[in-house]
């Protein structure tokens, strides 16, 4: 996947929200080396453009003291943040707009290539987690659909747990729909029946 990353950095397109500074200067014409299509401005935009693919921005809290949208925990794009010095101020601010990666200034240029690749590993193997995780939690949801539905056809029929996923089975089929679907038919349809209006005064 690596490999794959560092093949495609000329396509990428970076947005640099960093003063007019040595620093932003030598962060964008590095960056232009590389071959990415990097535009810079400062401050930061409320709203990304949908055809930036990784942004790189300085912290700078007193400026920043509210988060933009495009900010925080799960960032639409990789950030890279860019802080002047090391304190539990900025670091938390870095941590709070969701960089992926952090390099300290003044900016070297051996460190802007490192950052950007790291930065876009970490993004994309955080995105394949968080899809794994609702993976997980579907499949999870699902096993116990069937479980509390197995349980109400056992109960309503008097037949074995076993009994009662072959039937949820054959309806299934017979449907041509998933188990967990003939699970939640089965459990909505059972929260109906069973349902107790309450007594009017």
């Amino acid at each position: 996947m690596t490999s794959s990353l560092l093949r495609n950095l000329r396509n990428l397109r970076i947005m640099v929200f960093h003063p007019r500074d040595s620093d932003g200067e030598l962060l964008t014409q590095q960056l232009q080396r590389i071959g990415c299509q990097t535009v810079t401005m400062w401050p930061p935009i409320d709203e990304l453009p949908e055809t930036v693919d990784v942004a790189f921005c300085a912290v700078r809290p007193d400026q920043m003291a509210d988060a933009l949208a495009w900010m925080g925990p799960e960032p639409p794009i990789p950030i890279v943040a860019l802080i002047n010095y090391e304190n539990p101020t900025v670091i938390e601010a870095a941590l709070s707009m969701g960089a992926m990666s952090v390099m300290m200034t003044p900016v070297r240029s051996s460190d802007i290539l490192s950052s950007l690749v790291t930065a876009k590993y970490q993004y994309k193997e955080r995105r394949e987690l968080r899809r794994q995780v609702g993976r997980l939690e579907r499949k999870l949801l699902g096993v116990n659909q069937i479980s509390q539905a197995k349980a109400i056809l056992a109960r309503t029929h008097n037949v074995s747990d076993e009994h009662a996923y072959r039937i949820m089975r054959e309806q299934a089929m017979k449907k041509r729909v998933a188990t967990e679907e003939i699970a939640r038919a089965i459990i909505n349809a059972n929260d109906v029946l069973s349902y107790t209006p309450t007594s009017e005064n």
